[in-house]
């Protein structure tokens, strides 16, 4: 059996990433959550959101280390798959994930000690500024890691020389054309995650008649942020879409499942892509809208696959379902969205239990979410790993072995069935037990807030189970 290194090398670097980054999905929104908690605390004494910090605090730890070790198995193998890759993107993409270590992971490493351990032993203030600065280091993070990715797909201010980059405008490499949107993008989808998953809890203990103040506030601070940006991811997106327009046409010809192209071109609502065919079988389409959406004219040209050479094109039987799985997800967040409005408006935002349980369902949307839009990314930009430029075939590592990856892939399913099985049943445990019980009788605020010991314990232990009102 002939084993493709380079076919196994991409599945297991999926693999990697697919479980890294579901990690900074949701711990970049969670520690802004956190931030803005200690915020809340800080200025109005309540010991409420002190027990919502610490609560989410516990979940994020656990959240943020499995993401940093996923992280590491995930950039070795820039090394051990991709040697060819790394030397011939080096000086571009070498210093931009060393900006991301310097500014963002020492930023993280420095102040999360604080703010998990220094709860009562700095100043109350210190430890709000140790929320924040570990929030800024989340999304310097994912400012690095983007503008990396980005020139991947819209490679500027470099030129390639005796099979090497070289810089030469490295504002054009840190802002190239498609990084502002897909920042953005993905920022905003970042917080619509973790907007989910604290509604979905706070809806959960609404449900069970548990931590009823706990999540009354998690509901409506997160409903309202959700409300907020749900309406404008789509618009974010369509930002984003006319940009991949203009700088990668073969991906939204795959995205839209075009293979014509041209003028008041269909939007294709169902198919299947067939690519030896080069047409799609059981379309369902409505006529001129997708040029209207990709062009904003009834008119407008849009590409289609047949219009590039079979070797340049990405693969649409993938790429159509995963881009309308994102856009599928996208419409649900908004119903949520409209729902809650007209929830508040009544009053019945803590009632209908049926509201809730759409909640707690939409849970993991926001992952699947990002995990779609991700492999639309990906997937798009092949065949190539610097678009236009690098082909992803040449740039793995020359003497590797299909049996050596496979061998790699296969130990890493176990030990991340493992390690990642052990700790996402901790994360349920976690959220299943709870904030602790905390009143505002049991903290001496003026003491805590000139930075010393308090003298009654700041951490109640009681029953996990709220009384129902």
């Amino acid at each position: 059996m002939d084993l493709d290194p380079l076919l196994l090398s991409r599945i297991q670097f999926a693999f990697v990433i697919s479980f890294h980054i579901l990690f900074p999905s949701f711990t970049v929104g969670l520690a802004c959550w956190i931030a803005v908690l200690e915020a809340r605390w800080l200025i109005t004494g309540k010991a409420l959101y002190r027990s919502l910090s610490e609560f989410w605090t516990r979940i994020f730890a656990i959240s943020f280390g499995m993401g940093v070790v996923s992280g590491i198995v995930m950039t070795y193998q820039f090394g051990t798959n991709w040697s060819r890759w790394s030397d011939i993107v080096g000086n571009v993409l070498g210093p931009l994930i060393q900006y991301e270590v310097v500014t963002a992971f020492f930023l993280e490493a420095a102040f999360l000690g604080i703010l998990l351990f220094g709860r009562d032993r700095v100043p109350r203030g210190i430890h709000f500024m140790a929320a924040v600065l570990v929030a800024t280091g989340t999304v310097l993070s994912s400012f690095w890691i983007l503008s990396a990715n980005s020139w991947m797909h819209t490679p500027a201010g470099a030129e390639l020389r005796d099979g090497r980059f070289f810089v030469t405008d490295w504002w054009a490499v840190v802002f190239n054309p498609s990084f502002p949107y897909r920042l953005a993008h993905m920022l905003t989808a970042m917080f619509l995650t973790t907007g989910f998953v604290v509604a979905g809890i706070s809806a959960y203990y609404l449900l069970r008649n548990r931590f009823l103040e706990h999540a009354r506030v998690g509901l409506s601070m997160s409903l309202a942020l959700i409300t907020i940006l749900a309406p404008l991811q789509i618009f974010l997106g369509d930002l984003h879409g006319l940009n991949t327009l203009e700088h990668q046409p073969a991906k939204i010809a795959a995205m839209e499942g075009h293979w014509e192209g041209g003028a008041r071109a269909p939007l294709i609502l169902f198919a299947i892509p067939d690519n030896e065919a080069e047409a799609n079988h059981a379309e369902i389409a409505i006529p001129a809208l997708s040029s209207l959406i990709l062009t904003h004219e009834w008119d407008g040209v849009v590409p289609g696959l047949k219009n590039f050479p079979v070797e340049d094109r990405p693969n649409p039987e993938i790429l159509f379902w995963t881009f309308r799985i994102m856009v599928a997800i996208g419409m649900v967040m908004l119903t949520v969205a409209l729902i809650h409005l007209v929830q508040r408006v009544r009053g019945k935002l803590y009632s209908p239990h049926w509201f809730h349980k759409l909640l707690v369902g939409c849970m993991p949307l926001g992952f699947i979410a990002i995990l779609a839009g991700w492999f639309t990314t990906e997937i798009g930009r092949q065949p190539w790993v610097v678009y236009g430029m690098i082909r992803t075939a040449d740039a793995v590592t020359p003497a590797l072995t299909g049996g050596a990856v496979l061998t790699s892939l296969i130990v890493f399913m176990v030990v991340y069935a493992i390690i990642y099985g052990a700790g996402t049943y901790y994360l349920f445990r976690l959220l299943t037990i709870g904030p602790s019980r905390l009143n505002d009788e049991d903290l001496e605020i003026p003491a805590v807030a000139q930075g010393h010991q308090p003298k009654r314990p700041l951490s109640v232990p009681g029953e996990s189970i709220e009384p129902a009102e």
